[in-house]
């Protein structure tokens, strides 16, 4: 992106086309602004975003302009039909959502004014939106702690003061090769101010991860409230949506993140409940749609492909609309190409899990797993939940195995479900693995007998293990029957088909992923306690999914509160061991595993089955058009 790309602010060039030339000939020092403004005006006199119309924006800029003009006595025409414009719209700002006032509009408006006056402009002294606006600057410029002046850089104040002490070197490098200009120095020291919140999402897991504890959060606290910048009188939608996000990964003790987490979905819901989810940085397309989904799924819960999906109807491509002291767009943000690429790629994606699908059904019919108890609605969710977690194409095997693996799972529990039962099976699987044959084709001609399922459980383990050799030169077959020898072991001796069952998943999805885990790593404490940690968590969420479907619960506010402090601490605990480096610290894509598996967990604990049934249709069958 190199220095990034804004479209043209015409209220920025005409302020640079009042720098008077630096040698004193009574010339402009940017001749090539005025042009700019000439050759710029709207067929309605105005000045400002072509696409959308905003009576703030076109104010502002075209009386700018004007100014620009008038200084400089070229082009009266332009100025008179500009004038126009500005008188027969500025009624206009009283209909206008105050939300979306550009950024300091209250205080430089009325400074435009007086200018306009200085020069004979016929601009109106007296109404009421005037009015209005005036006693806003007097609020904002009483508001402002004079602290805050002293951060700024004496250039850029020296800029703001008549524009005195330039770099003209460096003003040179923001003009365009038309003329007009991107920012004005007065807009650089507004950036400054704006920092936090424009960026508020990267500022914040920036300063997490060079700052342990999060107590450096507290400089934006006060009373309980957060804000993103000094001064600020409102919270910004956009800034506590981010501030939202972010506080979502929490460490254990980080009591300033989890104070900023409870604050910002209060601001969130009460926004949404009030219907007003709409914000002072940017006008987008669907930002309530944004904000619900970030509510209604948290982070835990979301699963990257879900998340993917509704984020593509989200997005508004070149349609969104950045506000600053003006109206921009942001083309390296929004960006309609950005959007079609994305759709090309979810459907081709899409499409391949769809043929992966189709696949899985006919292994299901081969092994006729259905009259072992497995229904095609639990198979489709098994695939749902490992497509959704991993998606990229290139790791369609560890997808398969998860999915089959949770579908054998199923099977194996349903058909054995009495101690008897459950032990000849266990004892035919042992005594395949005691004396295996690594000719597994025979195997898949499964019936409804123990050893039909145990043959179409070994056949697929060696399928598999078959797959990832060839795929990544791995030998895995020992450490996958070791790994399904050791859930069936406890299976038999607990009963409860939950215990262990995340570190078998875990265990399958790394190994076919290619990942080695050495016996060195299998005794690493570190290794040991997130297997011990995603087990825990694991089992407890679907012993907390069957009471919530024993109690028909949904997917709302009121189910979320019913999941336990203790999973959230555990789940705190889960985060910070993936993602936080230690000393000999294990490879961070079988770490993430762990987490992996632990948020599918999550998913299916907290959300209900029509709302399951909803996102399977949207994120596996539903083309994006």
């Amino acid at each position: 992106m190199g220095d990034g790309d804004i479209s043209i602010s015409a209220y920025d060039t005409a302020w640079v086309a009042l720098i008077p030339d630096v040698h004193g000939s009574a010339s402009p020092q940017f001749p090539s602004s005025l042009q700019w403004i000439v050759k710029n005006q709207l067929p309605d006199g105005s000045w400002g975003d072509q696409h959308l119309f905003s009576a703030h924006d076109r104010i502002i800029n075209t009386l700018a302009c004007v100014i620009a003009l008038k200084s400089w006595n070229i082009r009266p025409d332009i100025s008179l039909k500009g004038l126009a414009f500005f008188r027969e719209n500025l009624c206009k700002l009283e209909n206008e959502n105050v939300e979306h006032m550009p950024i300091g509009f209250e205080v430089a408006f009325p400074s435009l004014l007086d200018m306009a006056r200085l020069l004979d402009i016929q601009v109106p002294h007296d109404s009421p939106i005037l009015t209005r606006i005036l006693a806003m600057r007097n609020e904002k410029l009483t508001r402002i702690p004079r602290e805050m002046m002293h951060k700024v850089p004496t250039t850029l104040l020296h800029s703001l003061e008549g524009m005195s002490g330039l770099d003209w070197k460096q003003l040179l490098k923001l003009q365009c090769e038309d003329g007009s200009f991107l920012f004005s120095p007065s807009s650089t020291a507004f950036a400054l101010m704006q920092t936090h919140d424009h960026n508020c999402l990267h500022y914040l897991n920036t300063l997490i991860s060079k700052f342990n504890g999060g107590d450096v959060f507290k400089q934006f606290e006060r009373n309980g409230e957060f804000f993103c910048f000094a001064g600020q009188s409102t919270q910004a939608v956009t800034g506590m949506f981010n501030l939202y996000r972010a506080s979502e990964v929490v460490f254990p003790g980080e009591k300033i993140l989890e104070d900023a987490k409870k604050f910002s979905a209060k601001f969130l819901r009460d926004k949404r409940a009030a219907n007003e989810l709409i914000d002072k940085w940017i006008i987008m397309k669907n930002l309530t749609g944004e904000v619900a989904y970030a509510l209604d799924v948290p982070w835990y819960a979301s699963l990257p492909r879900v998340e993917t999906r509704f984020y593509i109807d989200q997005y508004g491509g070149e349609s969104d609309v950045w506000i600053g002291k003006t109206l921009y767009r942001m083309r390296n943000v929004s960006n309609n190409t950005y959007l079609e690429l994305a759709k090309l790629d979810y459907n081709s994606c899409q499409q391949l899990h769809q043929t992966e699908w189709s696949r899985i059904q006919e292994w299901y019919s081969e092994c006729r797993l259905g009259e072992f108890g497995l229904s095609r609605r639990s198979l489709l969710l098994a695939y749902f939940v490992a497509a959704s977690s991993i998606y990229e194409p290139e790791r369609f095997l560890e997808r398969l195995a998860w999915a089959k693996t949770v579908a054998l799972l199923e099977a194996i529990t349903t058909y054995a479900g009495d101690e008897e039962t459950r032990n000849a099976f266990v004892h035919k699987f042992n005594n395949y693995i005691n004396g295996r044959d690594f000719s597994f084709g025979w195997r898949l001609s499964g019936n409804k007998t123990g050893q039909g399922l145990v043959e179409t459980l070994l056949g697929t383990i060696d399928q598999l293990s078959w797959d990832t050799l060839v795929s990544h030169g791995h030998e895995i077959g020992y450490d996958m029957h070791h790994t399904w020898q050791k859930w069936l072991s406890s299976w038999q001796s607990g009963g409860d088909k939950r215990e262990g069952l995340a570190e078998l998943l875990v265990q399958i999805i790394n190994l076919s992923a290619g990942n080695w885990i050495s016996e060195e790593l299998v005794f690493n404490p570190q290794y040991q306690h997130l297997l011990q940690l995603t087990n825990t968590i694991c089992y407890t969420l679907q012993s907390h999914q069957n009471h919530m479907a024993q109690e028909n619960g949904h997917c709302s506010e009121n189910k979320y509160s019913t999941i336990t402090s203790e999973i959230e601490a555990e789940m705190q605990e889960l985060v910070q061991l993936v993602l936080q480096k230690s000393s000999n610290d294990i490879d961070s894509n079988i770490k993430n595993t762990f987490l992996t598996v632990a948020k599918s967990f999550y998913y299916e604990a907290f959300c209900d089955s029509r709302t399951i049934n909803f996102h399977i249709a949207k994120v596996l069958f539903e083309k994006v058009i």
